[in-house]
């Protein structure tokens, strides 16, 4: 993100690792198996194993939103996916992280689905999303009636461990102007997808070249298929 100039970005959407395996809670930490045992996430992300000390990931994770805050202008927006959990017996609500950053808003992406084979708690089934905003931002026409609590379907049919699905971005991206979009953890290209849906210029980052082989993949899929549909229109 350094390598792009301030303002340069309308909007940005991306959802980090979220540190899963300095956890006390999901049986990811040691390696014991469980219900990640044959699960991508058990080896941590392709080129980044999600165990950083606590303080250092909350350090790193605001040095990547201080640097996201340079690049969109005056009406531009961040939305910041995360997800809330208790370690250790404390509720980490990732203030940590955003506070002091202008969230305007938080957002609930309820998750349709999902399997728990942990008899100590509820189902966990939703995920937060920090709209974190400039002075200007403003949603298009409309787009103000959905409410702060979007349901989807979470993402199955993709080799990325933790994908968004095309929908919940989609939802994002089309209720702005933004003419450039962002996403620096990029992933399987989620993301792209979504801002090609709707015509949007899109900037793409990841860490690991299988990543960001994966996502070229989709992409040029995608458009060879949007030509096909509109060859055959």
């Amino acid at each position: 993100m350094k390598k792009i100039p301030k303002g340069s970005v309308d909007l940005i959407v991306t959802s980090p690792p979220y540190n899963l395996k300095n956890s006390t809670g999901n049986g990811m930490k040691d390696g014991r198996g469980g219900k990640w045992a044959n699960a991508a996430l058990q080896n941590g992300y392709a080129n980044y194993d999600d165990c950083m000390p606590h303080e250092d990931y909350v350090k790193w994770q605001r040095d990547c939103l201080n640097e996201m805050m340079r690049l969109i202008p005056e009406n531009g927006a961040i939305f910041y996916n995360h997800k809330w959990r208790v370690q250790g017996g404390l509720l980490q609500d990732r203030q940590d992280i955003v506070n002091g950053f202008p969230v305007r808003q938080v957002i609930i992406w309820k998750r349709k689905g999902g399997l728990n084979f942990n008899p100590g708690y509820f189902l966990p089934t939703y995920e937060v999303i920090y709209l974190i905003a400039k002075p200007m931002f403003r949603l298009i026409p409309k787009a103000n009636a959905y409410g702060d609590i979007w349901e989807f379907t979470q993402e199955m049919n993709n080799d990325h461990p933790a994908a968004f699905p095309v929908s919940l971005i989609d939802r994002i991206v089309s209720s702005t102007h933004a003419k450039t979009i962002l996403d620096p953890f990029m992933g399987s290209g989620t993301t792209a997808i979504s801002a090609l849906n709707f015509n949007r210029n899109f900037v793409g980052i990841d860490i690991s070249p299988e990543y960001c082989k994966m996502a070229q993949k989709r992409i040029k899929y995608y458009q060879a298929q949007a030509k096909l549909f509109n060859y055959v229109k």
